[in-house]
């Protein structure tokens, strides 16, 4: 069985959606406390908002099956921090962002297991990716990998406040063509619906820092969006009245990286 599902599309755009899938094994989840066991750290319903609008653009996307919990596809397999100094989850998880322990006492997983689950989940995403970007990239000279994430719009775990509505990640400006991270930044800065953050708290994951090589042609960038935005953050549901203007925006960005 598949570990995650890889839609080719036929323009220089990859969107990758690392943290929608949910699905923890019972191996796995029996060690787990109930609250746990529901993945609720999930980025939801990202699939919903990007793939209409990648059906309509002709873009590749790819999604693991697997939560965030059982590996983080956007951490490096070595578990080194990508944030150091700062609070965050490491390559396999043992607390949420509510600070709480994912895994009841004595379960938690050890390093033998944690490289199995390396080699099960996280090389065989990233080995897609690799694959579909060469693919693109020969067939087009450049690619897109855009990374699409969401989260809770306040997680005091991992930073103070209120999260921006839209935060759009580059590495700093070293992942991507510097035209492409301005023409987004004006696109977002254009709008006044939403709050915008760029480079902010949200840098870019392991993802966008490993690919992003715009020399080379393969420009990355993060999306990081505020889940209250598209969703109800308490009972996970979509939001079918205001999910719409969300996309639209995104449509927008996606559309700017095929100019």
């Amino acid at each position: 069985m598949s570990t995650f599902t890889l839609h080719r599309g036929r323009v220089p755009l990859l969107i990758s959606l690392p943290h929608d899938g949910s699905f923890i094994p019972e191996n796995i989840s029996m060690r787990m406390y109930p609250a746990s066991r529901r993945s609720p750290d999930t980025d939801w319903h990202v699939a919903r908002l990007y793939e209409p609008l990648a059906a309509a653009l002709g873009a590749s996307v790819l999604q693991p099956r697997a939560s965030r919990y059982v590996v983080d596809l956007n951490r490096p397999a070595d578990g080194h921090a990508l944030y150091p100094g700062q609070r965050g989850t490491g390559l396999v998880p043992t607390l949420g962002f509510d600070g709480k322990p994912l895994y009841l006492d004595g379960r938690v997983p050890d390093a033998a297991e944690i490289q199995r689950r390396v080699n099960d989940y996280w090389r065989p995403y990233h080995d897609a990716i690799s694959q579909e970007l060469a693919r693109l990239c020969a067939e087009h000279g450049r690619v897109v990998l855009w990374e699409g994430h969401s989260i809770r719009s306040q997680v005091p775990m991992l930073f103070d406040g209120r999260l921006p509505d839209f935060n759009l990640g580059t590495a700093t400006g070293t992942s991507c063509a510097r035209v492409l991270q301005t023409r987004l930044q004006s696109c977002l800065e254009a709008q006044a619906r939403f709050s915008v953050a760029v480079n902010g708290r949200f840098k870019g994951g392991y993802i966008t820092r490993h690919y992003g090589r715009p020399e080379a042609g393969v420009h990355a960038v993060q999306l990081e969006l505020a889940q209250l935005n598209y969703m109800d953050e308490a009972s996970f549901e979509y939001d079918e009245a205001r999910a719409p203007e969300v996309q639209a925006v995104i449509g927008r960005l996606l559309r700017i990286c095929l100019d």
